[in-house]
């Protein structure tokens, strides 16, 4: 089986930190989200994975080319790079990986977390994972006939037609027969609102004969804005404190209190401090004499005199606030 990962967006909600980490790359608990979803998918899934294809923007840069390569080589597969250079939807997206659509097709949009066991039946066409949601008008959701077979695929629908939303994890028994249908959306400048959909492909498969059928998450976590990764980073600890060393054994803890959950990477250094409850301290930052809760904490960052929650750090920032809630992109500094 390949995986492929869409994941060329500019991440605008998360800006100032997206302006130098690509969002998938943001470290959710000790490990950057892409990580944590290939990880899912690994885990859960019986199949073996030959290639990963990530398709990214140039301007991710050959660090994170490097990072991404090594995410797929954790698990055995073999990692590939792709340049979607004109953001022109999710089926152009995908197409940008033409060479790794053969087989069996596992495809995970990088921009959302999840907690699901990724059961397939690979007798099935095709699997489209969702997850109920309060409010579907402002999701693509899926009707289903009494079979479980997926009968319409509705985006953003006004009125109710059902509340299981389409989450971007989909599987493809036939990546060829998926290829040949997501270029002739291109071939035929097949586009809703100037982008090339997937949505509209799987229609036009569905038409043909192709039977889809839905999976369902247990929980589907957001990674859209601070506050939602803040939230993500709430559930991962509270998920993985039994099944991850959220404690790195360099980390120097001196007159402090940890509240768990809390990820303490390598060399984090804090001293007279109350750290916790959900806080993530990344590799080489340091807390001194300050009051941390439910925040991420980016490398080589320092927090001194300072009372912090619900706040995102990047990397190399030099902190000392009063009692705040902060966004503060890599580099930056407070006083």
């Amino acid at each position: 089986m390949n995986i492929i990962i869409p994941m060329a967006g500019m991440g605008k909600r998360m800006r100032p930190h997206t302006l130098t980490t690509p969002k998938p790359l943001i470290p959710i608990a000790g490990k950057p989200m892409v990580h944590r979803i290939v990880e899912d998918i690994a885990h859960t899934c019986d199949q073996p994975i030959e290639e990963i294809a990530f398709i990214i923007s140039r301007s991710f840069g050959e660090v994170a080319e490097q990072n991404l390569i090594a995410v797929a080589e954790k698990f055995g597969a073999k990692g590939k790079i792709f340049y979607q250079d004109t953001p022109l939807g999710t089926a152009h997206a995908i197409l940008c990986a033409s060479e790794c659509l053969h087989g069996n097709i596992f495809i995970a949009f990088a921009d959302t977390l999840f907690k699901a066991a990724f059961e397939i039946d690979t007798s099935k066409d095709a699997i489209i994972w969702t997850q109920k949601v309060d409010d579907p008008s402002a999701f693509g959701v899926v009707r289903m006939n009494a079979d479980g077979m997926i009968t319409e695929f509705v985006e953003k629908p006004k009125e109710f037609v059902s509340n299981l939303a389409i989450i971007g994890v989909y599987y493809f028994k036939d990546g060829e027969n998926l290829k040949s249908e997501l270029q002739y959306l291109l071939d035929h400048d097949i586009k809703i609102k100037g982008e090339y959909q997937l949505t509209d492909a799987m229609e036009n498969m569905k038409q043909k004969g192709v039977q889809f059928f839905t999976g369902q998450v247990e929980e589907w976590l957001d990674c859209g804005n601070k506050d939602a990764t803040l939230y993500t980073l709430e559930r991962i600890l509270e998920m993985k404190r039994e099944s991850e060393t959220l404690l790195h054994p360099s980390a120097q803890i001196e007159n402090s209190s940890i509240i768990e959950p809390c990820f303490i990477g390598e060399n984090v250094s804090i001293k007279n401090s109350v750290v916790g409850p959900y806080a993530s301290l990344e590799a080489n930052s340091i807390v001194e004499h300050s009051v941390l809760s439910r925040s991420i904490i980016g490398e080589h960052s320092i927090v001194k005199n300072s009372v912090i929650t619900n706040s995102l750090l990047g990397n190399h920032v030099d902190c000392h606030s009063k009692p705040d809630e902060l966004s503060l992109g890599d580099y930056s500094f407070t006083s």
